[in-house]
């Protein structure tokens, strides 16, 4: 879409849709709307209008016309009006004069004297294939194609030089005389041929190249005389003022992302003025480089020019992208009010005094409680969810992967109650993969006061594995009537029977653990109404939990003693059967206004079973980077058995293959089967990390038990173990927990203040192995358990490090003194004892990489 304004106060807009219109805007007061003769014309041509000029396109005369490139078409229109007799004024309408088919998909024209003719303009096309098509009015000229041509850039002409001046792919601004595209070889082909490679005076060379490193948005010449002109080129992220040889005058780095651009003369005699518009729908003026105005714009301009309407000189026309179009101009309208004069009359001083007491009163109490964004009240609006009791009759669930007969859903309600008017409201639902939702985003129209609305939504287990979190979470934001940006947010928990179903418990298992309560026991039937069963008397002491997509989990009461065993065969499952167990032991002892219950762990941290959790998801990250290496060499070498292929098929007496093609089917065999192969790795990492976040829940559930922490306590171990919501190649969850877990070894852990002068000064990467993180973790558990305490406090780290006991053990400086502290760790830690016992190599598909390793 371009915008183009001429002096006769006229503004010829051409859209994708082939709509020409003309308009000449004249408003009765500042301020008025769009009058309906403010369009003189409009028009629908049959093709999409790429560019519209104005310029002497016709022999024989010097009237302006108009010029409408299309996609592959070139017409040149000439537009006439007749004298209205009636209220609706004159009447315009255009007239085709001739028009030029295009053998090539053209991008933008550029018009000018080429060549110094005199009295009339001359039209260049630049193709999508980068052949400059040049038309003398009614007749083709000639056609060169641009030389390391690859995708096309903007165009412009310089009168002053006679070139074209264009932006190439490779980011450079070069330059080409008129008379060295005259003399050229004519542009049958679009590679050199053998004359043209022999016969050098006839190739098409650059007058002169500037390389500005980034792609170009627009270019401009400026020439106000006939001894000066300037080149303006608008880039990304830059914007550069060049002499007619190519020479830099200034340049300007943008902070923003510009959309159009024009030049045009300033007051100060050596100075340029510069409009930019940019996608922050701002619209900016330069004189050279310094700032002189900024404005905004009610939308994002991609066309902005200057003209004088109805004797208004400088108005700014500008259009976006939608076809909305605008006449601007700078400044403020004259105010035209007089304040009246003001009877004099004796001063009260004590009065004033005392009004100047209260609103100083008011403003110390307004800046005291003043805020960033204004605090909504709680009834203002308000976001519930209730999630329903059963699961749904029939299961809602989409393109669930897990292999089960039935994939079971329950229902989300929730409900936004509003007692304000808000506007843009929208809800986003969110909860942890594995775990899907049937919609998750909902977008309403504007809410009225005392208004609610409410969503149905069903929550499914998508991926293959046990989840690590059962909360979700609603987010609603909106904007009040005023336009603050706010947002009001719930949580909800889903059903344990969403993600696992009652089972016949197990007698033996893998991985066993203790809790411990100072309350009497609770039936497990009581506490589990939704896993018994009331007619089999063993489910008093123990039930069993299926999970879908993981092992089997039992859970024991003790008949006598305050215990309850967990039991499994993965570690990972242990965590949502013992985080439900003391959820419903705190609210079953909660109803009986009982306050002082208590979970105790005194049994020993599985830290080597959890170190087998970060070896088995560390290896896989090593496995996709081995992944990456090997896909990189054999897309390089299948680009260049390309390369030799083409170069064969190019080629007017061909030689023989020689193979290649056989090659390259062998290649692209490869690149698939290591592709296939990088995706399966990439599910098993994400299955890996969600079982990593399950039993670094049960760890941090397990130390907080054992040392008591308080809830800040306990928060700032799930920041330290939890910082990564995802994992990714750039930031893996070994080098974030490990950064974390050593800062706080030399802050609040630390044994003397030598060790938190200590800083980090090591860049996040991944590591070569996990035995660093798995020492600080165990050096963690050591400072704990000698009392140790966590705070990010700096005043109370100081107190808690001259506190701690002289017995806890210092920050190793090195590899061996880490080595000597893990050789003795605490017994409560763990019962094993090579805690930094190493898993074998990465373990890639050994059919994969043979495949990859053949020629």
């Amino acid at each position: 879409m371009e915008a183009l304004c001429h002096r006769r106060d006229k503004i010829i807009v051409g859209s994708y849709m082939g709509f020409l219109r003309i308009f000449n805007p004249h408003p009765v007061k500042s301020g008025d709307g769009t009058q309906a003769e403010d369009l003189l014309l409009e028009v629908q041509l049959r093709e999409p209008i790429l560019q519209v000029e104005v310029g002497k396109f016709v022999s024989g005369t010097e009237l302006l016309h108009l010029a409408v490139l299309h996609c592959r078409k070139l017409c040149v229109y000439a537009v006439s009006g007749t004298l209205g007799s009636v209220e609706h004024g004159n009447q315009y309408h255009i007239k085709l004069i001739y028009e030029h088919n295009l053998q090539r998909t053209a991008c933008n024209m550029t018009y000018g004297p080429f060549g110094g003719v005199k009295g009339r303009d001359l039209i260049c096309i630049q193709s999508m294939d980068g052949m400059l098509m040049l038309f003398e009015q009614e007749s083709y000229a000639f056609g060169r194609f641009l030389p390391g041509f690859l995708l096309p850039g903007p165009l412009t002409y310089s009168s002053r030089t006679d070139s074209f001046i264009t932006v190439s792919s490779s980011r450079q601004v070069e330059s080409y005389k008129y008379q060295v595209l005259a003399f050229a070889t004519d542009a049958d082909e679009r590679h050199e041929t053998e004359q043209q490679k022999h016969s050098s005076g006839k190739r098409l060379v650059v007058d002169w190249v500037l390389n500005i490193g980034e792609q170009a948005l627009d270019i401009r010449v400026v020439s106000f005389n006939q001894m000066v002109s300037t080149l303006f080129v608008l880039g990304e992220r830059n914007f550069f003022c060049l002499k007619d040889n190519g020479q830099i005058r200034f340049m300007k780095k943008l902070d923003y992302s510009p959309s159009c651009f024009l030049p045009y003369c300033s007051v100060t005699e050596g100075t340029i003025n510069t409009l930019i518009g940019n996608h922050n729908n701002m619209l900016l003026v330069y004189q050279d480089v310094t700032l002189k105005w900024a404005t905004q714009l009610p939308h994002t301009p991609v066309a902005v020019k200057v003209c004088c309407l109805q004797d208004m000189k400088g108005l700014i026309v500008t259009l976006s992208d939608s076809g909305h179009l605008q006449c601007s101009y700078l400044g403020t309208d004259p105010s035209v009010f007089q304040a009246p004069k003001v009877e004099s009359r004796e001063m009260n001083y004590e009065e004033l005094d005392r009004e100047m007491k209260e609103l100083q009163k008011i403003i110390k109490e307004a800046t005291k409680t003043q805020d960033i964004l204004p605090k909504s009240e709680d009834d203002d609006l308000k976001v519930t969810a209730e999630v329903s009791f059963h699961l749904d009759a029939i299961s809602q669930a989409i393109d669930s992967e897990v292999r089960a007969e039935v994939v079971p859903s329950v229902t989300v309600k929730i409900t936004v109650q509003s007692r304000l008017a808000v506007q843009k409201p929208k809800l986003s639902v969110c909860v942890q993969p594995p775990l899907a939702l049937t919609c998750d985003q909902f977008i309403f129209n504007d809410i009225g006061p005392a208004v609610s609305k409410t969503v149905v939504l069903s929550a499914f287990l998508k991926g293959n594995c046990p989840p690590a979190e059962l909360e979700g979470n609603a987010i609603f934001s909106y904007n009040t009537p005023t336009g603050v940006p706010r947002v009001a947010q719930c949580k909800f928990r889903l059903p344990l029977r969403l993600i696992c179903f009652p089972a016949q418990p197990s007698k033996t298992a893998n991985h066993k653990l203790t809790i411990d309560t100072n309350k009497p026991p609770v039936s497990l039937v009581s506490l589990f109404p939704d896993f018994s069963d009331q007619s089999v008397e063993d489910q008093v002491n123990s039930l069993g939990f299926q999970f879908l997509a993981g092992s089997r989990t039992t859970l024991l009461a003790s008949k006598t003693s305050q215990r309850y065993r967990i039991q499994s065969d993965q570690l990972e499952d242990i965590w949502l059967i013992a985080n439900e167990l003391t959820l419903r032991l705190e609210e079953h002892f909660k109803k009986q206004n009982c306050k002082d219950f208590l979970c105790i762990f005194s049994g020993s941290i599985p830290l080597q079973e959890y170190f087998e959790c970060i070896d088995h998801h560390f290896e896989l990250r090593l496995n996709a980077e081995k992944f990456q290496e090997l896909l990189s060499e054999r897309a390089i070498q299948f680009r260049a058995i390309e390369r030799r292929l083409l170069a064969r098929f190019k080629d007017k007496t061909p030689a023989p293959l020689q193979h290649l093609d056989t090659l390259l089917e062998g290649t692209y065999r490869q690149v698939i089967a290591l592709a296939d192969a990088a995706e399966e790795n990439q599910a098993n990492m994400f299955q890996a990390f969600v079982k990593l976040k399950s039993a670094t829940h049960l760890v941090i559930m397990l130390i907080s038990l054992w040392q008591k922490l308080s809830p800040d306590q306990v928060a700032i171990l799930e920041a330290t173990f939890l910082p990564l919501m995802q994992d990714t190649q750039e930031l893996g969850w070994e080098e974030t927990v490990d950064a974390a877990i050593s800062y706080l070894l030399r802050t609040c852990l630390s044994k003397s203040s030598k060790e938190q002068a200590l800083t980090l000064t090591s860049q996040l990467s991944i590591p070569k192995d996990t035995s660093r993180l798995k020492k600080h973790i165990t050096l963690l558990c050591d400072r704990l358990a000698k009392g140790g305490r966590l705070c990010l406090n700096a005043d109370t780290n100081t107190q808690q490090a001259i506190i701690m006991p002289g017995g806890c053990t210092a920050i190793p400086e090195s590899d061996l003194e880490e080595r000597t502290a893990v050789q003795d760790p605490t017994p409560i830690l763990t019962d094993h004892k090579h805690l930094t016992k190493q898993k074998s190599k990465p373990d890639l598909s050994q059919s994969v990489l043979d495949e990859a390793e053949k020629p």
